[in-house]
């Protein structure tokens, strides 16, 4: 069996949903640590962000890169937020002139279906909103680390409701997947919860 290395529940969630017969493994350290680690062979495969990888001119250490239908990152994955004091009116102005409002009604819908969903750090919860043909369309997932049970939810909208897509996406996976599916992640083993599942 093919052994992947991740320190991410989410990626592990989708990937083992994918393909049961692989192994992950917590995989920690920085990009260099990893990619030796790889080259060592304590792993076959891992997953690295690709703009980091770029930022650090790496990028052709990538041997392939993932899309939204293949793999869903975290929730507001690669956004930068930027806070300061509501009376301060100078900040204000300058952090206004950097908002990109695209970016953020995406971020709004992705931290409301989060919020809808009460996730947490041992919960590999998913979502990724985009604005296509200015619509915004968002993606979303909740799974058990294993892998063993995903529930998916897909939806379309104007992009002034952003927030209540992301909220409706959050409340429908929620129904979907029923108390007991959370009842059942809060009572996972902590090697389930690290990544140490072997199948």
């Amino acid at each position: 069996h093919s052994v992947i290395g991740t320190a991410s529940l989410r990626r592990q969630a989708q990937i083992m949903a994918k393909n049961p017969t692989l192994k992950c493994v917590n995989f920690r350290g920085n990009v260099q640590t990893r990619l030796r680690k790889l080259d060592d062979g304590v792993v076959d495969a891992t997953l690295l962000a690709i703009a980091g990888l770029k930022r650090m001119d790496m990028d052709d250490c990538a041997t392939s890169v993932l899309d939204w239908d293949e793999m869903l990152p975290a929730v507001a994955q690669g956004a930068i937020g930027v806070q300061c004091r509501s009376d301060d009116e100078r900040s204000l102005k300058y952090i206004n002139g950097l908002n990109h409002p695209e970016t953020h009604a995406c971020v709004n819908c992705e931290r409301a279906f989060l919020e809808a969903l009460d996730g947490n750090c041992k919960t590999p919860i998913a979502g990724q909103a985009r604005i296509i043909d200015g619509k915004i369309q968002f993606r979303g997932l909740i799974a058990m680390p294993d892998g063993s049970l995903k529930y998916e939810t897909e939806s379309e909208g104007e992009v002034e409701d952003a927030v209540e897509i992301g909220r409706k996406a959050g409340e429908e996976l929620k129904a979907q997947a029923g108390d007991k599916f959370f009842e059942m992640m809060v009572e996972m083993s902590p090697q389930q919860v690290i990544g140490q599942l072997t199948k």
